[in-house]
Protein backbone atom coordinates (compact mmCIF):
# COMPACT_ATOMS: atom_id res chain seq x y z
CA UNK A 1 0.00 0.00 0.00
CA UNK A 2 1.27 3.39 -1.13
CA UNK A 3 0.95 5.92 1.77
CA UNK A 4 0.86 9.45 -0.45
CA UNK A 5 0.60 12.65 1.71
CA UNK A 6 -1.31 15.73 0.07
CA UNK A 7 0.46 18.98 1.28
CA UNK A 8 -1.59 22.06 0.86
CA UNK A 9 -2.55 25.39 2.54
CA UNK A 10 -6.01 24.66 3.41
CA UNK A 11 -9.20 21.99 2.52
CA UNK A 12 -12.93 22.01 3.15
CA UNK A 13 -14.74 24.28 4.85
CA UNK A 14 -12.06 26.35 2.73
CA UNK A 15 -13.45 26.53 -0.65
CA UNK A 16 -11.61 27.51 -3.30
CA UNK A 17 -10.33 25.58 -6.84
CA UNK A 18 -7.00 23.90 -5.65
CA UNK A 19 -8.89 22.78 -2.39
CA UNK A 20 -11.82 21.15 -3.98
CA UNK A 21 -9.83 19.30 -6.27
CA UNK A 22 -7.98 17.72 -3.29
CA UNK A 23 -10.46 17.39 -1.87
CA UNK A 24 -12.34 15.25 -5.00
CA UNK A 25 -9.04 14.07 -6.29
CA UNK A 26 -7.91 12.05 -2.76
CA UNK A 27 -11.39 10.64 -2.54
CA UNK A 28 -11.45 9.16 -6.01
CA UNK A 29 -7.21 7.92 -4.84
CA UNK A 30 -8.95 5.89 -2.21
CA UNK A 31 -10.82 3.95 -3.69
CA UNK A 32 -7.82 2.46 -5.96
CA UNK A 33 -6.68 -0.82 -3.92
CA UNK A 34 -3.03 0.15 -3.33
CA UNK A 35 -2.96 3.75 -2.38
CA UNK A 36 -3.97 5.43 1.10
CA UNK A 37 -4.19 9.37 0.53
CA UNK A 38 -3.46 11.23 3.49
CA UNK A 39 -4.22 15.17 3.34
CA UNK A 40 -2.23 17.51 5.50
CA UNK A 41 -3.05 21.04 5.45
CA UNK A 42 -2.83 23.60 8.20
CA UNK A 43 -5.78 24.34 11.06
CA UNK A 44 -7.77 27.41 11.15
CA UNK A 45 -6.21 28.23 14.69
CA UNK A 46 -3.30 26.76 16.38
CA UNK A 47 -4.48 23.31 17.49
CA UNK A 48 -3.76 20.25 15.58
CA UNK A 49 -6.32 17.98 14.49
CA UNK A 50 -6.41 14.62 13.10
CA UNK A 51 -9.67 13.34 11.74
CA UNK A 52 -11.10 12.14 8.03
CA UNK A 53 -12.81 13.76 4.95
CA UNK A 54 -15.27 11.86 2.69
CA UNK A 55 -12.97 8.97 4.45
CA UNK A 56 -9.52 10.16 3.55
CA UNK A 57 -7.20 10.51 6.77
CA UNK A 58 -6.89 14.54 7.54
CA UNK A 59 -4.33 16.10 9.44
CA UNK A 60 -4.91 19.71 9.93
CA UNK A 61 -1.71 21.04 12.09
CA UNK A 62 -2.11 24.32 14.13
CA UNK A 63 -1.33 27.11 12.46
CA UNK A 64 0.81 30.25 13.72
CA UNK A 65 0.21 33.11 12.10
CA UNK A 66 -0.53 34.00 8.26
CA UNK A 67 1.62 36.08 6.11
CA UNK A 68 0.78 37.04 2.70
CA UNK A 69 -2.54 35.04 2.17
CA UNK A 70 0.00 31.77 3.15
CA UNK A 71 -0.85 30.13 6.63
CA UNK A 72 2.71 29.39 8.51
CA UNK A 73 2.53 26.34 10.85
CA UNK A 74 6.02 25.09 11.82
CA UNK A 75 4.00 21.56 12.81
CA UNK A 76 3.52 21.14 9.45
CA UNK A 77 6.88 19.17 9.00
CA UNK A 78 6.51 17.48 12.25
CA UNK A 79 2.82 16.35 11.11
CA UNK A 80 4.92 15.32 8.05
CA UNK A 81 7.03 13.51 9.56
CA UNK A 82 4.25 11.08 11.45
CA UNK A 83 2.32 10.13 8.66
CA UNK A 84 5.41 8.32 7.44
CA UNK A 85 4.27 9.02 3.59
CA UNK A 86 5.94 6.58 0.88
CA UNK A 87 5.28 9.89 -1.46
CA UNK A 88 4.58 13.47 -0.78
CA UNK A 89 2.58 15.00 -3.30
CA UNK A 90 3.06 18.99 -3.16
CA UNK A 91 0.03 21.49 -4.46
CA UNK A 92 2.24 24.47 -5.49
CA UNK A 93 2.03 27.27 -4.77
CA UNK A 94 2.30 26.57 -0.82
CA UNK A 95 6.21 27.57 0.40
CA UNK A 96 5.59 26.65 3.44
CA UNK A 97 4.16 22.82 2.40
CA UNK A 98 7.76 22.83 0.17
CA UNK A 99 9.94 23.75 3.37
CA UNK A 100 7.86 21.23 5.11
CA UNK A 101 8.70 18.45 2.87
CA UNK A 102 12.53 19.23 2.77
CA UNK A 103 13.04 19.71 6.66
CA UNK A 104 11.03 16.90 7.28
CA UNK A 105 11.38 13.95 4.51
CA UNK A 106 14.06 15.03 2.25
CA UNK A 107 15.00 11.12 0.81
CA UNK A 108 10.74 10.72 0.39
CA UNK A 109 10.06 10.83 -3.61
CA UNK A 110 8.07 14.24 -3.70
CA UNK A 111 5.21 14.53 -7.21
CA UNK A 112 4.12 18.53 -7.26
CA UNK A 113 1.07 19.51 -8.65
CA UNK A 114 2.20 22.80 -10.75
CA UNK A 115 -1.32 24.64 -10.39
CA UNK A 116 -0.53 28.17 -10.88
CA UNK A 117 2.87 30.95 -11.04
CA UNK A 118 3.20 33.04 -8.03
CA UNK A 119 1.50 36.05 -9.65
CA UNK A 120 1.06 39.11 -7.34
CA UNK A 121 3.62 38.31 -4.30
CA UNK A 122 6.22 39.17 -6.26
CA UNK A 123 8.47 40.42 -2.99
CA UNK A 124 7.98 36.87 -2.13
CA UNK A 125 8.88 35.33 -5.25
CA UNK A 126 12.02 37.43 -5.06
CA UNK A 127 13.07 35.50 -1.72
CA UNK A 128 11.26 31.90 -2.72
CA UNK A 129 12.70 32.07 -6.03
CA UNK A 130 16.12 30.29 -5.54
CA UNK A 131 14.32 28.15 -3.03
CA UNK A 132 11.66 26.62 -5.45
CA UNK A 133 14.07 25.76 -8.19
CA UNK A 134 15.84 23.41 -5.95
CA UNK A 135 12.20 22.16 -5.00
CA UNK A 136 11.34 21.61 -8.48
CA UNK A 137 14.39 20.69 -9.73
CA UNK A 138 14.30 17.77 -6.82
CA UNK A 139 11.09 16.24 -7.55
CA UNK A 140 10.51 13.11 -8.95
CA UNK A 141 7.87 14.27 -11.29
CA UNK A 142 5.91 17.65 -12.03
CA UNK A 143 2.42 17.58 -13.41
CA UNK A 144 1.51 20.71 -15.10
CA UNK A 145 -2.34 20.66 -15.55
CA UNK A 146 -2.27 22.14 -19.53
CA UNK A 147 0.01 21.83 -22.29
CA UNK A 148 -0.66 25.72 -22.37
CA UNK A 149 0.41 26.01 -19.12
CA UNK A 150 3.67 24.04 -19.24
CA UNK A 151 4.66 26.19 -22.40
CA UNK A 152 4.64 29.52 -20.75
CA UNK A 153 5.37 29.35 -17.27
CA UNK A 154 9.47 30.60 -16.91
CA UNK A 155 9.24 27.71 -13.88
CA UNK A 156 8.20 24.74 -15.42
CA UNK A 157 9.68 24.97 -19.11
CA UNK A 158 13.40 23.96 -17.55
CA UNK A 159 11.81 21.02 -15.99
CA UNK A 160 9.92 19.95 -18.65
CA UNK A 161 11.67 16.62 -18.96
CA UNK A 162 10.06 15.53 -15.93
CA UNK A 163 6.76 17.36 -16.24
CA UNK A 164 3.15 15.11 -17.38
CA UNK A 165 -0.16 16.64 -18.17
CA UNK A 166 -2.65 15.71 -15.98
CA UNK A 167 -5.72 17.83 -16.27
CA UNK A 168 -7.88 18.99 -13.25
CA UNK A 169 -11.28 16.87 -13.06
CA UNK A 170 -14.58 17.22 -11.56
CA UNK A 171 -17.16 14.69 -10.80
CA UNK A 172 -19.33 15.13 -13.99
CA UNK A 173 -22.40 12.97 -12.98
CA UNK A 174 -24.35 16.45 -11.29
CA UNK A 175 -24.44 18.32 -14.79
CA UNK A 176 -24.36 15.70 -17.68
CA UNK A 177 -28.05 15.26 -17.52
CA UNK A 178 -28.73 18.88 -18.12
CA UNK A 179 -30.30 20.88 -21.08
CA UNK A 180 -29.54 24.12 -21.23
CA UNK A 181 -33.03 25.91 -21.38
CA UNK A 182 -31.72 29.79 -21.74
CA UNK A 183 -34.46 32.21 -23.11
CA UNK A 184 -31.69 33.51 -25.48
CA UNK A 185 -30.37 36.38 -23.32
CA UNK A 186 -29.02 34.69 -19.89
CA UNK A 187 -24.85 34.67 -19.39
CA UNK A 188 -23.36 32.54 -16.62
CA UNK A 189 -20.79 33.46 -14.19
CA UNK A 190 -19.65 31.32 -11.40
CA UNK A 191 -16.69 32.04 -9.13
CA UNK A 192 -15.07 34.20 -6.84
CA UNK A 193 -15.42 37.57 -6.81
CA UNK A 194 -11.56 38.50 -7.20
CA UNK A 195 -9.24 40.91 -8.85
CA UNK A 196 -7.93 38.22 -11.56
CA UNK A 197 -11.65 37.07 -12.83
CA UNK A 198 -12.15 40.22 -14.41
CA UNK A 199 -16.13 40.44 -13.78
CA UNK A 200 -15.41 44.88 -14.34
CA UNK A 201 -14.28 43.65 -18.20
CA UNK A 202 -17.41 41.97 -18.37
CA UNK A 203 -19.83 43.85 -16.57
CA UNK A 204 -18.40 47.13 -18.89
CA UNK A 205 -18.93 44.62 -22.04
CA UNK A 206 -22.65 44.26 -20.63
CA UNK A 207 -23.70 47.76 -21.80
CA UNK A 208 -22.67 47.02 -25.39
CA UNK A 209 -25.04 43.42 -25.64
CA UNK A 210 -28.29 44.95 -25.90
CA UNK A 211 -31.43 42.65 -23.65
CA UNK A 212 -28.93 40.12 -22.19
CA UNK A 213 -28.90 39.53 -18.31
CA UNK A 214 -25.52 38.62 -16.13
CA UNK A 215 -25.88 36.00 -13.52
CA UNK A 216 -22.98 36.51 -11.54
CA UNK A 217 -23.20 33.54 -9.00
CA UNK A 218 -20.27 33.72 -6.25
CA UNK A 219 -19.22 36.32 -3.35
CA UNK A 220 -15.39 37.43 -2.84
CA UNK A 221 -13.54 40.98 -1.96
CA UNK A 222 -15.11 42.84 -5.14
CA UNK A 223 -18.65 42.18 -4.29
CA UNK A 224 -19.05 46.24 -2.96
CA UNK A 225 -16.98 47.08 -6.29
CA UNK A 226 -19.08 45.42 -8.71
CA UNK A 227 -22.11 46.16 -7.26
CA UNK A 228 -21.10 50.17 -7.37
CA UNK A 229 -19.83 49.47 -10.61
CA UNK A 230 -23.40 48.11 -12.18
CA UNK A 231 -25.27 50.73 -10.57
CA UNK A 232 -22.86 53.73 -12.14
CA UNK A 233 -23.65 51.49 -15.73
CA UNK A 234 -27.19 51.40 -15.40
CA UNK A 235 -27.23 47.90 -15.47
CA UNK A 236 -29.30 47.39 -11.86
CA UNK A 237 -32.41 45.03 -13.55
CA UNK A 238 -29.99 43.15 -15.86
CA UNK A 239 -27.68 41.69 -13.07
CA UNK A 240 -28.19 39.31 -10.81
CA UNK A 241 -25.65 38.98 -7.89
CA UNK A 242 -26.33 35.09 -6.06
CA UNK A 243 -24.36 34.74 -2.73
CA UNK A 244 -25.45 32.75 -1.02
CA UNK A 245 -25.59 29.62 -3.63
CA UNK A 246 -24.46 25.57 -2.61
CA UNK A 247 -23.18 23.57 -4.70
CA UNK A 248 -25.85 21.06 -4.81
CA UNK A 249 -27.76 24.17 -6.20
CA UNK A 250 -24.89 24.89 -9.49
CA UNK A 251 -26.26 22.77 -12.13
CA UNK A 252 -29.79 24.23 -11.48
CA UNK A 253 -27.69 27.74 -12.62
CA UNK A 254 -26.56 26.23 -15.29
CA UNK A 255 -29.27 24.87 -16.70
CA UNK A 256 -30.65 28.26 -16.65
CA UNK A 257 -28.31 30.19 -18.62
CA UNK A 258 -27.24 30.28 -22.72
CA UNK A 259 -23.72 31.08 -22.30
CA UNK A 260 -21.18 30.65 -19.99
CA UNK A 261 -18.55 33.62 -19.67
CA UNK A 262 -15.19 33.66 -17.88
CA UNK A 263 -13.66 37.01 -18.47
CA UNK A 264 -10.11 36.45 -16.48
CA UNK A 265 -7.56 39.36 -17.06
CA UNK A 266 -4.53 37.38 -15.53
CA UNK A 267 -2.52 34.50 -15.03
CA UNK A 268 -4.09 33.53 -11.84
CA UNK A 269 -6.70 32.04 -13.54
CA UNK A 270 -4.69 28.74 -14.71
CA UNK A 271 -7.31 26.14 -15.24
CA UNK A 272 -10.68 27.63 -14.58
CA UNK A 273 -12.90 24.31 -13.42
CA UNK A 274 -15.73 26.24 -13.27
CA UNK A 275 -15.65 26.20 -17.28
CA UNK A 276 -15.47 22.11 -16.98
CA UNK A 277 -18.77 21.97 -15.17
CA UNK A 278 -20.06 24.74 -17.80
CA UNK A 279 -18.96 22.47 -20.61
CA UNK A 280 -20.43 19.31 -18.80
CA UNK A 281 -23.82 20.95 -18.69
CA UNK A 282 -23.42 21.21 -22.31
CA UNK A 283 -23.22 25.52 -22.63
CA UNK A 284 -21.11 27.02 -24.61
CA UNK A 285 -17.84 28.85 -23.14
CA UNK A 286 -16.45 32.11 -23.23
CA UNK A 287 -13.05 32.82 -21.98
CA UNK A 288 -9.60 34.87 -22.92
CA UNK A 289 -6.46 34.00 -23.79
CA UNK A 290 -3.85 33.97 -21.07
CA UNK A 291 -1.66 31.39 -22.53
CA UNK A 292 -3.10 29.02 -19.51
CA UNK A 293 -5.21 25.93 -18.82
CA UNK A 294 -8.32 28.11 -19.73
CA UNK A 295 -7.82 27.88 -23.41
CA UNK A 296 -6.87 23.92 -23.01
CA UNK A 297 -10.34 23.42 -21.67
CA UNK A 298 -12.43 25.65 -24.02
CA UNK A 299 -11.23 25.16 -27.63
CA UNK A 300 -11.62 28.13 -29.56
CA UNK A 301 -14.25 28.09 -32.21
CA UNK A 302 -14.72 24.66 -31.01
CA UNK A 303 -16.40 24.33 -27.82
CA UNK A 304 -16.90 28.43 -27.76
CA UNK A 305 -15.11 31.66 -28.33
CA UNK A 306 -11.70 32.73 -26.57
CA UNK A 307 -11.12 36.21 -27.09
CA UNK A 308 -8.09 38.78 -25.82
CA UNK A 309 -8.05 39.58 -21.89
CA UNK A 310 -9.06 43.04 -20.81
CA UNK A 311 -10.89 44.05 -24.00
CA UNK A 312 -14.77 44.51 -22.87
CA UNK A 313 -15.35 44.71 -26.56
CA UNK A 314 -14.01 41.88 -27.79
CA UNK A 315 -16.37 40.33 -24.96
CA UNK A 316 -19.33 42.17 -26.29
CA UNK A 317 -19.03 40.97 -29.01
CA UNK A 318 -18.43 37.59 -28.76
CA UNK A 319 -21.44 37.39 -26.57
CA UNK A 320 -23.69 38.78 -29.21
CA UNK A 321 -22.57 36.59 -31.75
CA UNK A 322 -23.30 34.02 -29.85
CA UNK A 323 -26.79 35.14 -27.72
CA UNK A 324 -27.90 35.46 -31.87
CA UNK A 325 -27.11 32.07 -33.27
CA UNK A 326 -28.98 29.00 -31.20
CA UNK A 327 -27.65 26.52 -33.54
CA UNK A 328 -23.59 28.04 -32.72
CA UNK A 329 -24.62 27.66 -29.18
CA UNK A 330 -25.56 24.01 -29.40
CA UNK A 331 -23.13 23.12 -31.93
CA UNK A 332 -20.26 24.41 -28.95
CA UNK A 333 -22.07 23.49 -25.99
CA UNK A 334 -22.67 19.48 -27.42
CA UNK A 335 -18.55 19.86 -28.42
CA UNK A 336 -18.03 20.90 -24.89
CA UNK A 337 -19.72 18.40 -23.38
CA UNK A 338 -18.09 15.39 -25.09
CA UNK A 339 -14.70 17.32 -24.07
CA UNK A 340 -15.68 17.58 -20.79
CA UNK A 341 -16.51 13.47 -21.23
CA UNK A 342 -13.25 12.88 -22.77
CA UNK A 343 -10.91 14.75 -20.59
CA UNK A 344 -11.80 16.21 -17.36
CA UNK A 345 -13.82 12.94 -15.41
CA UNK A 346 -12.07 13.14 -11.91
CA UNK A 347 -11.70 9.24 -12.22
CA UNK A 348 -10.28 9.55 -15.08
CA UNK A 349 -7.69 11.96 -13.64
CA UNK A 350 -7.25 9.72 -10.58
CA UNK A 351 -6.23 7.05 -12.58
CA UNK A 352 -3.30 9.09 -14.27
CA UNK A 353 -2.32 10.10 -11.22
CA UNK A 354 -2.23 7.02 -9.65
CA UNK A 355 -0.32 5.37 -12.32
CA UNK A 356 2.23 8.22 -11.92
CA UNK A 357 2.49 7.14 -8.05
CA UNK A 358 3.20 3.95 -8.88
CA UNK A 359 5.52 4.48 -11.87
CA UNK A 360 7.80 6.64 -8.82
CA UNK A 361 7.56 3.73 -6.73
CA UNK A 362 8.56 1.98 -9.21
CA UNK A 363 11.55 3.78 -10.24
CA UNK A 364 12.37 4.31 -6.71
CA UNK A 365 12.76 0.60 -6.29
CA UNK A 366 14.45 -0.17 -9.02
Amino acid sequence: MLRVAHVYKDIFPVVGGIENHIRLLCRELARQPDIQPHILVTSLDRRSQAGRLDGVPITRAGRLASAASTPLSPRLAIELRRIRPDIVHLHFPYPVGEVAALLAVPRVPTIITYHSDIIRQRSLLMLYGPLLRIVLKRAHAIIATSDAYLASSKWLTPNRDRCRIIPLGIDLAPFLPLQPRGDGHTILFVGRFRYYKGLHYLLDALSHIPNARLLLVGSGGQEDELRAQTERLGLGQRVEFLTQVQDTDLPALYARADLFALPACERSEAFGLVLVEAAASGLPLLSTELGTGTSYVNLNRQTGLVVPPRDSAALAGACNKLLADPTLRAAYGAAARTRARQHFSIDRVANQVADLYREVAASRNR
